[in-house]
């Protein structure tokens, strides 16, 4: 016999704040730190689990990386994951997030365009990374508030990629201040022992606006940075 020791899932913040609620969706802010699905050994410190006790039907319409924080959408009923799934696909959700990247950036507004790929990786088998012949994605820049040796950006999503800020703007050679992972050019670094998943970056889901599955209204739902993310005359 094999007595398995018992699972001890990793520490996170467990709770959200709900920003919007009507029986069609569901928008919360994820805290950074806490893991949108489980896995990698997360499952009740999850954000799916924590807003499943508040509404046992709730499916969430994108994911957050663990490190970022912001606005989260939720479907409240099949009818609602259908419309919004097909809003989504045909571009019709806007989303906005603010960064903090190092190096100084031209005030701008400016759009990069930074193909994204795959490229091997010697623990996970593949990661997402910059690559020349990888899909097309593109992010409007603009800058909120020059600091010694940083800049704090509004990053507007024009098509979505997988880690689509940091690839991009480590490319660039401005990488989030804190990526453990993500480099300038857009790579890992080879000897690093980093994962995606790692925290240390500082990235926030700012903004939402989309059509309401039911009724057609443009919808906006924002969410207020932590304190590191807003400029001197927010805080």
């Amino acid at each position: 016999e094999w007595h398995r020791p018992p699972w001890r899932e990793p520490a996170a913040p467990t709770s959200f704040a709900v920003l919007f609620a009507d029986p069609y969706l569901l928008a919360v802010a994820k805290p950074r730190g806490l893991p949108s699905l489980p896995g990698a050994g997360f499952l009740r410190n999850t954000l799916l689990h924590q807003v499943r006790r508040y509404d046992r039907g709730a499916t969430p319409l994108h994911r957050l990386g663990r490190g970022t924080s912001g606005v989260s959408l939720f479907a409240r009923s099949p009818e609602a994951r259908r419309a919004m799934t097909e809003a989504w696909q045909c571009g019709r959700v806007s989303r906005s997030y603010r960064a903090l990247v190092q190096g100084s950036m031209p005030s701008g507004p400016f759009v990069i365009d930074q193909p994204i790929g795959r490229v091997s990786h010697p623990v996970l088998g593949f990661v997402h990374a910059a690559v020349g012949d990888g899909k097309p994605s593109r992010s409007r820049i603009e800058v909120l508030e020059s600091r010694t040796s940083q800049t704090l950006v509004r990053v507007d999503l024009l098509t979505g990629r997988p880690h689509q800020i940091r690839i991009p703007l480590a490319a660039g050679g401005h990488p989030l201040v804190g990526d453990p992972f993500y480099e300038p050019g857009g790579r890992p670094s080879s000897e690093s022992r980093s994962l995606p998943g790692d925290m240390g970056y500082w990235l926030h889901a700012e903004r939402l606006r989309f059509p309401h599955p039911e009724s057609g209204t443009l919808l906006e739902v924002d969410c207020l940075p932590p304190p590191k993310l807003r400029t001197a005359t927010e805080r």
